[in-house]
């Protein structure tokens, strides 16, 4: 857990922008879409490896467990990366390094192998985690402080534009670029060669998508490195002394609640596709199932342009727990029926996600003031979540006791905490004493 005094802090009150600087906002704007559009490709990717290396659920999580685990690793150095070379530089190096990890998957691929699938995933998550450690904390610091939650949740919803057009990206070009898999009764009666022969075939779907992806990032970090930000003053630029941020009860439960959030979105996300492919639920093929996720991210796109007007008026903590509430509630009605009503009600908890990640967040590093760059550096590393919640459903997944279907009770549990810490964790420790 970081606890760097970087260059993200939240500046002390000299250094916040009291007028929303919208040029840079909108550069800015651009990483967030993609870094969405990415990690929505995991999701694409779960049932094509899962089939291409005969898999079960929790073998299959390993993707999440290896690309949100990065968050948790990396979110240290990155800080110590923006604290020595500043916000504009390590956006610019976080780019890179994605655009690193999207090349390795041209061998992994050629190999083909798994475990070199996760080494490139791990790769692409570190650049990844440079960006959301310094983009979240200078999209809420370029404007005032009051609307710091609806900034966030408007960037945001271009997090959840990228998220909405992956599925479909993903669904042609990597699920539908092959001919169709092979039901996995054949594919374990290949002989070692046939194997080795279907494996490089079906795997050769992914080079085309990543090196294109690759060569974005790349284009896209010489942009943002030929682009003047603006500078916006550290809490050590005005000679600010730091205390501890393990004494914010606020922080360390919101630090909770998102490691529960992106843990519920990113299970729910990983396990649709094959959830939809089941014959009691959408009897979708893959390929039809995987183009059925932009409607889970597209309710999030949705949601967040529409929370970013209604944060404007509303408490977000309200906000946040009636959201909570009903994306429990939706998940339930999931579990408890089949056909299009458990396929539509999962699918319309995107909408109750939406805003979710962006108020935590504000919540949590709410006056922090020159603690705020290491608040944020704890909350991006609860992001590892997103690694350990999928990998458990797998598990669960996995018994036939409870299966794909009912295993998704571990959302709900989330989101029900979620709701708690909206309606009364989220309230700084005398607001609490005093209500």
């Amino acid at each position: 857990m970081p606890s760097t005094n970087v260059s993200t802090a939240a500046p002390a009150t000299s250094g916040t922008q009291q007028q929303t600087d919208y040029r840079a906002m909108a550069l800015v704007t651009t990483l967030f879409f993609a870094w969405g559009f990415l990690t929505c490709l995991n999701d694409i990717l779960i049932p094509h490896l899962k089939g291409l290396f005969d898999l079960n659920y929790r073998q299959a999580m390993m993707v999440q467990l290896a690309f949100f685990s990065s968050y948790c690793a990396f979110s240290y150095p990155s800080a110590k990366i923006i604290d020595f070379l500043g916000y504009q530089r390590a956006m610019v190096i976080g780019l890179l390094t994605m655009g690193v990890g999207a090349f390795l998957f041209i061998p992994a691929a050629s190999a083909p192998s798994y475990p070199l699938f996760l080494t490139a995933l791990i790769i692409l998550a570190a650049g990844m985690t440079v960006l959301q450690t310094s983009a979240n904390p200078y999209v809420a610091v370029l404007g005032p402080p009051r609307t710091a939650s609806s900034r966030l949740n408007l960037t945001q919803a271009f997090n959840s534009l990228g998220t909405t057009v992956a599925p479909s990206f993903g669904s042609k070009l990597i699920l539908g670029a092959v001919a169709a898999p092979v039901a996995i009764e054949v594919f374990r009666a290949f002989t070692p060669a046939q194997r080795h022969a279907y494996q490089i075939e079906q795997a050769s779907a992914v080079k085309v998508p990543y090196i294109g992806l690759a060569i974005a990032l790349c284009v896209l970090a010489i942009i943002m490195g030929l682009y003047k930000l603006p500078k916006i003053a550290s809490a050590e630029a005005h000679g600010e002394t730091h205390g501890s941020i393990w004494k914010y009860r606020h922080l360390l439960l919101g630090a909770l609640a998102i490691f529960l959030y992106v843990g519920a979105e990113v299970s729910i996300g990983s396990f649709l596709t094959n959830y939809l492919n089941r014959p009691e639920i959408g009897n979708l093929t893959l390929k039809d199932a995987a183009d059925m996720l932009k409607y889970y991210w597209g309710g999030a796109m949705v949601g967040r342009f529409i929370g970013s007007a209604v944060l404007q008026r509303l408490k977000p903590g309200a906000v946040l727990g009636v959201n909570a509430l009903v994306a429990a509630l939706l998940v339930v009605v999931s579990m408890l029926t089949l056909g299009h009503t458990a396929m539509w009600s999962i699918l319309l908890v995107g909408l109750f996600n939406s805003i979710m990640f962006p108020t935590i967040f504000t919540l949590g590093i709410a006056g922090l003031g020159p603690l705020t760059g290491d608040g944020s550096g704890l909350l991006i590393a609860a992001i590892i979540g997103g690694a350990i919640v999928p990998y458990v459903q797998g598990a669960f997944a996995d018994m036939p006791s409870i299966g794909i279907h009912h295993a998704f009770f571990l959302p709900v549990l989330c989101y029900l905490y979620i709701a708690f810490y909206g309606f009364i964790g989220s309230k700084p420790k005398a607001a609490v004493a005093a209500s």
